[in-house]
């Protein structure tokens, strides 16, 4: 089983996203999306490095409070 979190798009150039989440960034490609992602965007990123979705931000930011809470958790 595969599990993404939702990143924020912070920049885009030459096809390349760089995306934010929990603090990390890293690139990831934009070459498999048919539509639009502009800065600000929360995507999915598929293992390979490719933005696979877009995801509403109600939605990211509520995926990104539930994991948070699991890593807390996990941690004590």
């Amino acid at each position: 089983m595969c599990m993404a979190i939702p990143s924020e798009v912070i920049s885009i150039e030459n096809g390349m996203a760089t995306v934010e989440c929990f603090g990390v960034t890293r690139q990831a490609s934009l070459l498999m999306m048919d539509g639009q992602v502009a800065v600000g965007d929360y995507v999915l990123i598929q293992a390979g490095g490719f933005v696979a979705e877009l995801v509403d931000k109600q939605t990211a930011l509520e995926t990104q409070a539930m994991m948070a809470e699991m890593l807390a958790h996990q941690a004590s």
